[in-house]
Formats: C-alpha cells, structure tokens, sequence
C-alpha cells in the first residue's frame, strides 16, 4: 500500500514543528508488543535513517507514521497533525518494501494513471505530463518508461514504486528498504537523489535499511532493536559517543550496552 502525494499541498503547521514527533508510542499484535514506549523527534528538510536489523519493529513504525498500522497508542504527530489525519493523505510519499504497480501497464501508463488520480481534470494534462516524465527522469527509467512493468527487475519495479511518490510534492517521503536489491551504482545514484530532495525541495525523508554503510548517508539516525529506540542523533555524535569508528561499530557497542542492562536488571529483582 502507498500513501501518495499531490502536485499541490497547503502546509498550516509551523515551522519549527518536527516532521515526526512521537511519545510513549506502542504498537501490540496480538501477543507481542512489537513497538515499546518510543520517543524520538524526526527534524525538517533531512534524511533520517531509520536502521535496524530485520524483524525490529521499522515497517510497523513507518505503517504506524502513514496511519496504516492498527492498535497504536501513545502520541504520534506528523507534519503538526495526528498520524492518519486525512489532510496528510496528500501531504506523505509511502513506498513500501512490496512493489504496487500494475503489470499489464508500462512504466509511463502506471505514472500517467496515478498522475490522473492525484491531479484530475483535463486542464491539468499538461502538467501532469510534465510531472510524469520528471520522476522517470529522477529514477533513471527514462529508456525503459515504454516497457511492461511486468516485464521489469525487481530493483526497476521498486523504482518505479518510488516515481509514483515523487509524482507530487511531498513534504515527507517514508522509505522502507528502498534499496534492497539494487547494485551499488543504483543504491548510490539513489542517495544522491535522496539528498536532492531534502537539499533543493525542503523534504523530509525517512529511511528505513538493515544496511549499516547506509548509516552514514544519512544526517540522523534512529536504530532500532526489538522494538526500541536504541539511539538518536547524527552519525558523527553515535560514533563519538561509543568511541567507535563506524556506526555499524557503535549500534552494536549500544546493542551489548542494552544487553549488559537487561541482564543487572534481572539479577536485582
């Protein structure tokens, strides 16, 4: 499923509201409780890097953040509304690690098809052209926009996933595993378009990966561990803080910092 954003969108928050804010935020399906009492701040106009090993709790926190997810309780604020308020319907990209697009449509017939959707009226076929060829252009389909995306890889279906939200002008783009799968030229012409966004359109991404080399594309990060926050801040600020050299280094310095307090805590009771 994916959220997908118009070609205009109002902004009534102000600007110095975070594009996430979350408090005590918990998510339980059925015996488990997969998120546990998170609090984090995701800032304006960055790349935060949501990372964490698979089965940590990053898909149902991004599902949580585009109002998608069941039984979420705590406090949840995107864009200065409630997660899954209908006015952010046209203000959130959501790609999801599950490609959506039709098999019997080429690259340019499913864009031109959501583009209709999300920009209706024949005054705005024009617009709508141009916005469809600007988002095969920024994912590098463009010698392939004719081709059946059922004919596509897997890495060409994604990116086609990821031109439908970028079809608009969203002020949040939430990522999950965009890039699983990709070879190292494409996670890295990807990047650079990713930081494009936030730089010259004033976006906010959040991106999810188990790849820690991807930590240190990113000006923030959150990582995760079995559904909790295990750190928040830069790069630069995790590394020093664990005198590591590399995040990967240094989320599992936090990981066996986590370990070694679970355990002092059974020992006491």
């Amino acid at each position: 499923m994916m959220n997908y954003s118009p070609v205009h969108s109002v902004r009534s928050d102000p600007p110095d509201t975070p594009a996430i804010r979350a408090e005590s935020l918990n998510v339980v399906r059925g015996p488990r409780q997969v998120l546990r009492d998170l609090d984090f701040t995701v800032p304006r106009g960055q790349i935060t890097g949501l990372l964490g090993p698979s089965g940590c709790g990053k898909t149902t926190l991004m599902r949580a953040i585009v109002g998608t997810q069941a039984k979420v309780t705590g406090n949840l604020d995107v864009l200065g509304r409630p997660a899954g308020h209908p006015t952010l319907r046209t203000r959130i990209g959501y790609v999801t690690q599950a490609p959506s697009v039709y098999d019997d449509l080429t690259i340019r017939q499913n864009l031109d098809y959501f583009a209709a959707i999300l920009d209706p009226g024949h005054s705005a076929t024009t617009r709508r052209q141009e916005n469809v060829t600007r988002a095969i252009t920024d994912v590098d389909l463009t010698s392939h926009a004719d081709a059946l995306a059922g004919n596509l890889s897997g890495g060409q279906r994604s990116r086609v996933s990821l031109a439908v939200a970028l079809l608009g002008t969203p002020e949040l783009l939430v990522l999950d595993e965009p890039t699983v799968g990709l070879d190292p030229v494409l996670r890295r012409d990807l990047w650079n378009l990713f930081h494009d966004i936030a730089a010259s359109r004033g976006a906010t991404l959040l991106i999810s990966s188990h790849v820690m080399d991807e930590a240190e594309r990113c000006h923030r990060l959150l990582l995760m561990r079995e559904g909790e926050i295990l750190a928040d801040g830069t790069p630069e600020a995790l590394r020093t803080r664990t005198g590591s050299e590399t995040v990967e280094a240094a989320f599992l310095h936090l990981v066996d910092e986590a370990v070694a307090a679970a355990r002092a805590k059974e020992t006491t009771r």
